[in-house]
């Protein structure tokens, strides 16, 4: 345990050291404060001059460069396949393409409609399209993806910035926690949530001891922001700014504590400071209640098994092997740098770590008829984690080393992505040449023909590969996302029978058949009607040699990797129904 010492008349601890950008503001602020004695000014200033001496790191133009140059390294695999192999991203691509106008396409307009809502879901909604309009709707969801990575990792910069007080080299090893199983799902206005949620904490840490009024409206723009890139966001926005808050209350009676000269801030008015911060987050609730996401509420669902495979998203992508490795050199080095007493961790992150905890213990797994609701929370508390760490780098040498780490651990990222996204390309590359067969205008199914499969890795590419035939060939399909509450793209009332409204999953091909086999069968599923609802039938997940399941209903048009795509024969049914 490091023994306490004395800097500038206020007695501190080796691990209780106190941010020196938050001492150099409140010394320069105290003066003006009510609630701030001016007597602390001078402690604080000398303490703020005394731990900035220690920081030795990479300057801020090193900085900067290793910024750009592990950008265009993370970005490899998003510009070389226009369509990442992401479980959910085709779908909402579709959803891009349909809000963007879809060309003026005339078959779009007769499926499809927007019905523009307040739905805490709707960042990508806002920003794509208008990007497709300046190029294509692959490019501009390439691009969406890229200004995601760097709103994430320039916030985690900023709000190390902030904390501290100078840039600092050791936030750009969250690079290669960019990809991880929550953006490899497809979640993308979470995503960019999470960067939004990390700026938004710097700017209140930056503002924290200016005027009231101006901290707290910025801080409300913020709340409305993250309202619209998604509600856990948001949380995660409300989880930081408790526990810095919390932080800051406790270093201030530490302060007033270990000194006689500093007379006591009324308990008052230290809470009333601390409860204002909750004022920007008095909309949300009205704003939800009157957002049609208010009306999937009822759904909850709550389980411990699968908390740590959340814990575990944040640093497995496709190969546990490179999981293994990257924990092993970040673990490796981060003990080192304890035991050199060169890797700092600011006392805001052990109150967010403690709170962050708690809340994921809490967190249900569905809320708001969300999946991995839960799971979704560690990769964003790891990122602030490591915005508020620090590591001193001394030496010329040492500095090119953590450089050199640094590359090297996102190539080894990069490189399992790259790889896997390679194979996977096929499959959507294989999907893409079979919606030429597909003519426009028209009505395709999805189903199974494993109805065990979907949960994989390797199954993400073909999950909703099927939203390729709206954006393709103008189609109709029925897995598109037009779930109400979550989405602002809705079926016009003629089709909206004939499609999952709630977000489900597909029948199997075997259910598909004795729906037809069995007039008995009594079913609601828009489905129940395939035969004469629908112009073809995509069946996923299938094994090479995949046999046609009923000649007579279905013409094979082509085979694809791990799926089929069928023409559904009216003509023979229609015979068989005059006979």
């Amino acid at each position: 345990m490091d023994s306490p010492r004395k800097m500038g008349g206020v007695r501190l601890r080796g691990h209780g050291m106190l941010d020196v950008r938050h001492m150099i503001n409140t010394s320069r602020a105290v003066a003006d404060s009510p609630l701030m004695p001016s007597a602390i000014a001078p402690a604080m200033t000398r303490t703020a001059a005394g731990d900035a001496a220690q920081f030795v790191d990479f300057s801020s133009k090193q900085i900067a460069i290793l910024f750009v140059v592990l950008t265009g390294i993370t970005s490899i695999p998003i510009v070389l396949y226009p369509w990442p192999p992401l479980a959910d991203y085709m779908n909402h691509l579709a959803r891009m393409y349909i809000i963007g106008g879809g060309g003026g396409d005339a078959d779009l307009a007769r499926f499809y409609e927007i019905n523009w809502q307040l739905i805490p879901n709707l960042m990508m909604d806002l920003l794509v399209p208008p990007l497709e309009r300046l190029t294509n709707v692959y490019v501009a969801g390439q691009a969406y993806i890229a200004m995601s990575f760097v709103l994430i990792m320039s916030g985690t910069l900023a709000l190390n910035r902030q904390l501290y007080g100078r840039w600092s080299v050791l936030p750009l090893i969250a690079f290669p926690l960019l990809y991880n199983k929550v953006f490899l799902i497809g979640t993308l206005n979470y995503v960019f949530g999470i960067g939004l949620c990390l700026w938004a904490l710097a700017v209140w840490v930056q503002l924290r001891d200016r005027s009231v009024m101006l901290r707290l409206g910025i801080s409300t723009v913020f709340v409305l922001a993250l309202f619209l890139c998604h509600l856990f966001a948001l949380g995660l926005y409300g989880l930081g700014l408790l526990a810095y808050e919390l932080y800051r209350l406790a270093a201030i009676h530490a302060q007033q504590a270990r000194s006689a000269e500093i007379p006591q801030r009324p308990s008052s008015s230290l809470l009333i400071d601390f409860l204002a911060t909750g004022l920007p987050f008095l909309p949300v609730l009205p704003l939800l209640m009157m957002s049609p996401t208010w009306g999937l509420r009822g759904s909850f669902m709550w389980e411990f098994s699968g908390k740590l495979e959340g814990i575990a998203f944040v640093v497995e992508a496709y190969s546990p092997a490179a999981a293994f490795v990257l924990t092993g050199i970040v673990t490796f080095a981060a003990g080192w740098a304890v035991r050199q007493q060169a890797l700092k961790f600011h006392p805001f992150g052990y109150v967010l770590m403690a709170l962050g905890g708690l809340a994921y213990l809490a967190m249900p797994r569905i809320v708001f008829d969300t999946y991995m609701s839960d799971q979704r929370m560690p990769i964003a508390l790891a990122f602030m984690a490591i915005a508020c760490a620090h590591i001193n780098v001394h030496h010329p040498q040492v500095r090119r080393g953590f450089a050199t780490v640094l590359v090297l651990l996102l190539a080894i990222r990069v490189f399992e992505v790259e790889t896997v996204w390679a194979e996977q390309s096929r499959v959507t590359t294989s999907f893409r040449e079979s919606t030429r067969h597909i003519a426009r205008g028209a009505k395709v199914l999805v189903a199974y023909g494993d109805a065990q499969a979907g949960e994989e890795t390797r199954d993400l590419p073909l999950v909703h590969a099927a939203s390729l035939a709206v954006i393709e060939r103008s189609a109709l399909v029925a897995t598109n996302f037009t779930v109400p509450g979550k989405q602002v793209l809705r079926v016009r009332a003629e089709y909206r029978d004939q499609v999952d409204t709630s977000d489900g999953t597909p029948p199997s091909i075997e259910e598909l058949i004795e729906a037809v086999e069995d007039e008995s069968i009594v079913m609601s599923a828009y489905w129940k009607q395939w035969t004469t609802d629908f112009d073809y039938l995509y069946v996923l997940f299938t094994e090479r040699d995949y046999e046609n399941p009923d000649p007579a209903l279905l013409t094979t048009i082509y085979e694809g990797r791990r799926f089929v795509l069928y023409r559904i024969n009216r003509s023979q049914l229609e015979a068989t129904a005059g006979n």
